[in-house]
């Protein structure tokens, strides 16, 4: 592992460098990946192992819509893609990528497939860490490994096919074949992480659901429809009120601050951004903290798995997030990016 300053704090980490793709083809030669699941974040690591060289094949049920989005993508049934339980069964190491409700009601379906020596593989620690509400607990003497990338799927994807990487953690819960550790570094070298560090299961999932709710989805949405409703009824237009709330920041701003970070953005803005930024940051960040420190306390008493679970697991619960998501697709604001982005040149 190499070493690396992270602002003062020493850390470990795992580099393509130290731990190169044909080291990661040596450690996985033998093992049949079995990719169970193809809506978010199944199709990105499942392509991106298949174009690197990897054993791979997809479990999913047949003529669900994820089958024919396989199919299209590539998968051929009955050489490289088929039903769960055969998937499973098939794999030597399975990839258990449905989603935290999906992963609770097929779990005693794949739990017998798991024998001993397969590797049982999560991208994000719920199932795990939450087993006495989702009863998911792996049989002793399969390796039970994570790789979790910082992104979605199709970013994973993206950036792949662009010749980058997505920055991943993982971890080992099990390690019952004493090859854990180098097959999980050696499947996120596979999926196509930037860089790999470690974590475990329970700081994975209360990182994850921290950062989702706050600032990566619910915070900077909340922030956006603040300061768009209070330009509005002060009379601003709504493409105006758009364009200084969003569309300057995600198109302009964000790709510099990831290139070079907020303090090479502050010191390549204007004189009056600099000292309107400078003087603001820390108001924001005195009045969203205590925020965040009832985010955290909930999300480790457990208290939004236990919301996630049984709101995600009701019959009508697709009805009800299309009805969540047409209030913010309807809203003025986002009405207004449509029409942005359509704008856009070469949109």
């Amino acid at each position: 592992m190499a070493t690396i300053n992270f602002g003062g704090v020493l850390e470990d980490v795992v580099t393509r460098e130290e731990f190169p793709m044909e080291k990661a083809r040596e450690v996985l030669k033998n093992e049949v990946i079995a990719v169970i699941g193809y809506g978010v974040q199944g199709p990105g690591q499942a392509l991106n192992l298949k174009d690197n060289g990897f054993n791979v094949i997809v479990g999913q049920r047949k003529g669900s819509k994820t089958w024919d989005k396989a199919v299209a993508d590539g998968w051929v049934p009955g050489q490289t893609l088929f039903e769960i339980e055969e998937a499973a069964k098939k794999g030597t190491i399975v990839q258990f990528l449905l989603s935290d409700a999906g992963q609770i009601a097929l779990w005693p379906t794949l739990k017998p497939h798991l024998t001993a020596g397969k590797a049982l593989y999560f991208s994000h620690g719920f199932g795990i860490t939450y087993k006495e509400q989702t009863g998911i607990i792996p049989p002793a003497d399969v390796d039970v490994i994570l790789v979790a990338p910082k992104g979605s799927g199709t970013s994973l994807r993206r950036l792949f096919l662009a010749g980058q990487g997505l920055n991943s953690s993982f971890a080992i819960f099990q390690d019952a074949t004493g090859r854990a550790r180098e097959r999980a570094i050696a499947l996120g070298i596979g999926v196509g992480s930037g860089y790999l560090f470690e974590t475990d299961f329970l700081k994975e999932v209360t990182s994850d659901l921290t950062g989702e709710r706050g600032t990566l989805m619910g915070a900077i949405q909340g922030i956006f429809a603040a300061q768009y409703e209070v330009l509005r009824k002060n009379g601003h237009s709504p493409s105006e009120a758009f364009n200084e709330t969003v569309e300057e920041l995600t198109q302009s701003l964000m790709p510099l601050v990831a290139e070079n970070g907020m303090d090479w953005m502050y010191a390549n803005c204007s004189t009056t951004a600099q000292r309107g930024a400078l003087d603001w940051w820390k108001k924001f960040k005195a009045a969203s903290q205590p925020v965040f420190e009832e985010l955290y306390a909930s999300v480790k008493a457990g208290k939004e798995a236990a919301r996630s679970i049984a709101s995600n697991s009701t019959p009508d619960y697709r009805a009800k997030l299309d009805e969540e998501l047409k209030e913010l697709r309807e809203s003025e604001m986002w009405q207004a990016g449509a029409a942005v982005r359509k704008l856009r040149p070469n949109a």
